[in-house]
């Protein structure tokens, strides 16, 4: 196989002019899934000739046909690919992504079909967990809701409690970040985040809550310091603020059950910030090689 045609870059004209139809997605997603050789899924044989659909893929066996979005997280769509790749760019690229309100507008779908599709995009951003913080990291815990965010009084809800992890490079600003929904303070519910997200090596700094104690046998370089309302970790609280700013502006709530979701999106394309020229490659490519994902409800949340 020839060396596959990557997209790079931001640039929305850029964008439409590459994918037009649905046939440039196709091609696309079967680069990337047959980019090490085909195998066939059914019987493991590795010949094969033109399927029935657009760059689909038939076993000389077999003859068992498999598609490009067969497998993937874009198997069996409810709208169009082309339109999907869209998706995938406006939520990768823009700065705040799109709620699922405005992405029912922008492509005339039900607001329920891009609130599923936006889901399983939310669920490829997930973390791979294969990259820890280095150096210092300051961890802190913030709550979404509650009435710091509610207008004249009116509830939204209970408060959903988060736990946050920010790189802070000396000299040079903040690095990466990762960001957990918790059930509560404990020390049971805090390691978590560290285990996937922090090197045992990394210089961590929190504040004196207790539930860090017992953490410290397991990350000795843990200090604690006072929080002094937040002035003793400014770059942290900043980035939660802002986390809380993009949910409150583009979202303006989100449940308990999708918030790890939203939290993954966000810092999919913080972490991607300096590197926004591969950024939608990255995502396709996750969604072309995960199993479907199948959502547990198709309830819609509210203003998602």
């Amino acid at each position: 196989m020839g060396t596959r045609n990557q997209f790079k870059g931001v640039n929305s004209i850029k964008f439409y002019q590459r994918f037009v139809s649905d046939d440039e997605c196709y091609k696309y997603l079967a680069d990337i899934k047959w980019e090490n050789g085909y195998i066939c899924k059914r019987c493991g044989h590795t010949h094969y000739c033109k399927g029935t659909k657009p760059y689909s893929r038939r076993c000389t066996k077999c003859k068992h046909d498999e598609s490009p979005t067969a497998g993937t997280m874009f198997d069996k769509l409810k709208f169009p690919l082309l339109i999907a790749f869209h998706i995938a760019f406006k939520i990768s690229t823009k700065k705040k992504g799109m709620s699922s309100l405005e992405l029912s507008e922008e492509y005339e779908l039900r607001q329920k079909t891009c609130w599923e599709f936006k889901r399983k995009i939310q669920y490829a951003m997930k973390s791979s967990c294969k990259y820890p913080l280095n150096g210092q990291v300051h961890v802190d815990e913030f709550y979404i809701g509650g009435e710091e965010e509610q207008k004249r009084g009116r509830s939204k809800g209970k408060k959903r409690l988060v736990q946050v992890a920010l790189e802070i490079l000396p000299g040079k600003g903040v690095g990466r970040a990762y960001a957990r929904a918790i059930e509560n303070a404990s020390a049971e519910s805090l390691k978590p985040l560290f285990i996937d997200h922090i090197s045992k090596e990394a210089e961590i700094v929190t504040d004196e809550w207790n539930g860090y104690l017992p953490i410290k046998s397991d990350y000795p370089k843990l200090t604690q310091r006072k929080s002094e309302d937040g002035s003793s970790f400014p770059d942290i609280h900043i980035h939660i603020m802002n986390i809380k700013g993009w949910l409150r502006g583009i979202h303006h709530h989100c449940s308990k059950a999708q918030l790890q979701g939203y939290l993954d999106e966000y810092h999919f394309r913080y972490n991607r910030r300096n590197n926004m020229d591969t950024i939608f490659d990255v995502l396709i490519r996750r969604m072309a090689n995960s199993e479907p994902f199948r959502l547990q409800t198709n309830k819609l949340r509210s203003a998602t």
